[in-house]
């Protein structure tokens, strides 16, 4: 597939690798020639400095026959200019566009269209990010939480600790434990190293395991795991741009929600447009402001600013001064991996970012793609089709399907109807089968298993 990108920050760079190993035609396209270099320095793609909206840039960088155009470059007007260029001049196909401000969002089904603005796909990150960090609301205790089949099943993470009923005995025990919830863990990872699960596989504390099952039955499974932690109240959040306050705004009908936010200016929009959250005035790298606002008695500790030394900062001493939980917004991977225990949940805008692009450019009929682990481990959710003469998977038995190695099927959604993998289940055509990569290398080998042939046998 010939793809173009537009910008080549941490999203747009990232994406570029990703596609890169999966042999496609990938050119990118950015103003600065320095980030262009040192990306082509490590990756077999072709560069072009320029304006991303610029039509000579653009026909530079194959617009007229490229499959896709994917702009994140870091202005919303270029990217939906680029967008209108490309349609209008070179035809492309399939135009993605990141918008960040909320002020398009919120009309984009009248903005967004061949009519009047020409993009196919709009990634919002902002929106995208605080629907993460919802999920960890709500489910406390958890590392991370993956939605699929529109939320009918869930992926989560969590970390097994001393005394949870599983830890030291056999994934194949679950069921005794629990004979009326069916679960099934997709993955482990042991002191960063993948363990694929097998029934006889023992779980041990500080294991993080990946399980899937239907949304009722998470809160169960978790607690043969670690744990369970009483459901969160109190949430404060540090920082009140577009994340903090779209996150206040979601949850504060459901949770008793602070805001501080430095800027005065700030704090009367958002004192505005709050309802029942409590918008101060501050800096929560103030111990005292924190103090005054009872940080001991505080569920989760959000910090959620644009400086990511100020968000590691300000968590580090929010969990020192008695917060229970604290997610940090990390924009720089770097930074991600040198974050201690102090920081509970580390989220990266760019690795949900790419999750939600990677949806729309993985061939077949791909349904949802999450980036797991900063990009090691990738989670989505196909659409099977086909019947027994056309498909590898169609009218099979799941024990009887030879997977990619570190390849897992977790769960089926068969309608309203959540089933989970074992080895007697039959895939039926529609089926959306939702499955973990421990390695995303093997996305390719996954694509040509639910490719439809003309009869395989």
């Amino acid at each position: 597939m010939k793809i173009i990108i537009l910008g080549a920050g941490q999203v747009g760079g990232t994406l570029a690798e990703h596609l890169a190993d999966e042999q496609n035609d990938i050119t990118v396209v950015d103003s600065d020639g320095d980030k262009l270099r040192a990306l082509q320095d490590r990756l077999d793609i072709y560069t072009v400095t320029g304006g991303a909206s610029h039509p000579n840039i653009l026909e530079k960088a194959g617009a007229a026959d490229a499959d896709m155009l994917i702009a994140v470059t870091n202005s919303d007007e270029i990217n939906m200019m680029a967008c209108q260029v490309a349609h209008s001049l070179y035809g492309t196909t399939t135009k993605i566009s990141r918008v960040r401000s909320p002020n398009y969002l919120k009309v984009q089904e009248q903005l967004f269209d061949r009519d009047h603005i020409p993009v196919d796909v709009i990634i919002g990150p902002e929106q995208l990010v605080t629907q993460s960090i919802e999920r960890l609301i709500a489910n406390p205790g958890a590392l991370q939480v993956l939605d699929f089949a529109g939320g009918l099943v869930q992926l989560v993470a969590v970390r097994a600790i001393h005394g949870g009923p599983m830890v030291g005995h056999e994934l194949r025990d679950i069921r005794k434990h629990m004979p009326k919830v069916d679960t099934r863990v997709a993955a482990i990872f042991r002191q960063d190293r993948p363990i694929i699960p097998e029934g006889h596989t023992v779980v041990e504390a500080g294991d993080e395991v990946f399980f899937i099952a239907a949304k009722k039955d998470i809160r169960a499974v978790m607690a043969e795991l670690r744990r369970v932690d009483k459901p969160y109240k109190r949430v404060m959040i540090a920082g009140g741009g577009n994340i903090g306050a779209t996150l206040a705004q979601t949850i504060e009908d459901r949770y008793k929600v602070k805001v501080i936010e430095r800027s005065y200016s700030r704090c009367r929009v958002l004192s505005e447009r709050l309802r029942h959250t409590i918008v101060l005035n501050g800096s929560a790298s103030e111990p005292q402001l924190l103090t005054a606002e009872n940080i001991e008695a505080t569920d989760v500790f959000c910090a959620l600013t644009n400086n990511d030394e100020s968000n590691i900062m300000m968590s580090m001493l929010a969990k020192r001064m008695g917060a229970k939980k604290v997610i940090t917004l990390i924009t720089n991977p770097a930074y991600a991996d040198l974050v201690g225990d102090e920081i509970d949940i580390a989220i990266s805008p760019q690795q949900i970012t790419i999750g939600s692009l990677l949806t729309h450019v993985r061939k077949g009929d791909i349904n949802n793609v999450h980036s797991l682990r900063r990009g090691a481990a990738e989670a989505i959710e196909v659409t099977a089709h086909g019947d027994a003469y056309s498909s590898k998977v169609v009218g099979r038995r799941l024990d009887d399907i030879t997977l990619p190695e570190g390849v897992t099927i977790g769960a089926i959604v068969r309608g309203d109807e959540v089933v989970i993998a074992h080895g007697h289940v039959e895939v039926e055509e529609n089926d959306h089968v939702i499955l973990f990569l421990i390695d995303r290398g093997k996305i390719r080998a996954v694509e040509k298993l639910f490719a439809v042939g003309i009869g395989f046998f």
